[in-house]
């Protein structure tokens, strides 16, 4: 009796211990060494293939290229150093730094100025009645102080369409005789402008001269006083010169459309001023020139009509600022409209002879600051990344401790109530 018992009892405990083996190996909590252990990150793969953080940093090296193919390829006319390329104005809008704008006649300068005053996100926005071209651009914090120098918040306070002679030598003095409190020994000025195609502004003041308009009550200080008549005749006899002909237009040997960029960014002071005979036409065009490359270099922003895109990524990463509204590209403009031949063309490039061969080199600066500006933004933005790359491998390292320490818990637990069956 006991023997048969014993035979049919048999069977089923060595089904059971059977179990219990083939339990412990396909267990997700097997014990011991039945259960393999999570391989770390450099093993997650023996078969030859990538590892993770290598995948990682393929995926980085695609994205930097795809970032560096973006970018046009530009072909440097100019060789500009580091420091002329990279411009970061640490701009205290708090304290004594003021923006002084350079307007040029017909480059855009009125939609750029009211960008400056109306499109700028800051913590006390100017203030600008309705009506009035005027705005108050005070300092945050109840100072009544201005940060911003141009039309529309200081008006034409050292003379309609001051030049770079005229400004460097009036700026400080005005700040003063509007009251603004502190020493002017302790501000800083921060010159911008914007420069224009010539042939293309040169038509745009042709079309507005037409229209009127004269600018007759320019200062055009220099070394201290204002040009005589003999020094600045007039083109024109009466109010104006509405009518005008292009032809006439440009047959005016001493228009002051003629190389009129070249001239507002200069010194004037180098050349005598406006007295031409104080040295030969040559020599007076080459001082000027490169007068005006300089101060254009070393000013601490520009932008160019035909980039308003450009203009304003520049400006914002110059100053740190940013422009509410993205700007507009308006390509049909008055001087667009005007249909003129080859050769009327060429003429107003010679009339403009010296503006031409600014806009090629401020063009050439422009374009190398943005693609530097640009790839400084790409290698930023690849640091950036490769650190929450970094960061994310060893946050992984850290939970796969934590989940195998789990496992081996309850491996443990399993194997007390094994050993208590």
């Amino acid at each position: 009796m006991d023997e048969r018992f014993n035979r049919w009892l048999l069977p089923p405990l060595l089904a059971l211990l059977f179990l219990l083996i083939v339990y412990q190996y396909v267990s997700p909590a097997c014990p011991g060494a039945a259960c393999p252990r999570r391989p770390p990150a450099s093993a997650a793969r023996r078969g030859g293939g990538p590892t993770e953080r290598e995948e990682e940093e393929a995926a980085g090296a695609a994205e930097e290229e795809a970032a560096a193919a973006a970018l046009p390829r530009l072909v440097a006319k100019f060789p500009f150093a580091r420091g002329e390329l990279c411009r970061r104005v640490r701009f205290d809008m708090r304290g004594r730094d003021v923006i002084v704008f350079l307007h040029i006649q017909k480059t855009g300068g009125t939609t750029f100025g009211r960008h400056l005053v109306r499109n700028i996100r800051l913590e006390q926005p100017c203030y600008c009645r309705a009506g009035q071209k005027k705005c108050a651009c005070h300092r945050p914090g109840g100072d009544k102080d201005t940060w911003l120098f141009s039309r529309f918040s200081t008006g034409w306070s050292c003379g309609l369409h001051a030049d770079w002679t005229e400004l460097t030598s009036c700026v400080p003095a005005a700040m003063e005789r509007r009251g603004c409190a502190g020493n002017r020994t302790l501000r800083n000025f921060y010159y911008i402008t914007m420069l224009r195609d010539p042939v293309s502004r040169y038509l745009s003041e042709w079309k507005h001269v037409q229209r009127g308009a004269t600018w007759k009550t320019s200062l055009h200080m220099c070394d201290g006083r204002s040009p005589t008549p003999d020094e600045l005749p007039t083109c024109y006899e009466g109010d104006d010169w509405s009518g005008v002909s292009l032809q006439e237009f440009m047959d005016c040997s001493y228009n002051l459309a003629n190389n009129r960029q070249v001239r507002m960014l200069a010194d004037l002071s180098l050349v005598g001023c406006y007295n031409l005979t104080f040295m030969n036409e040559s020599e007076r065009n080459t001082i000027l020139l490169q007068s005006a490359k300089n101060n254009l270099k070393n000013m601490a922003f520009f932008g160019l009509t035909e980039f308003q895109r450009k203009t304003q990524y520049l400006f914002e990463r110059t100053f740190n600022l940013k422009f509410i509204s993205p700007f507009t590209q308006f390509n049909v403009t008055r001087a667009s409209n005007v249909d003129i031949g080859e050769d009327v063309r060429q003429r107003i490039e010679e009339l403009n002879f010296l503006d031409v061969q600014l806009y090629e080199y401020a063009k050439d600066l422009f374009l190398q600051r943005f693609q530097y500006s640009k790839q400084e933004e790409h290698q930023k933005n690849r640091l950036k990344r490769r650190e929450e790359r970094r960061l994310l491998r060893e946050q992984r390292a850290h939970q796969w401790p934590r989940e195998e320490a789990g496992e081996i818990a309850v491996t443990e637990d399993y194997n007390s109530q094994v050993a208590r069956w």
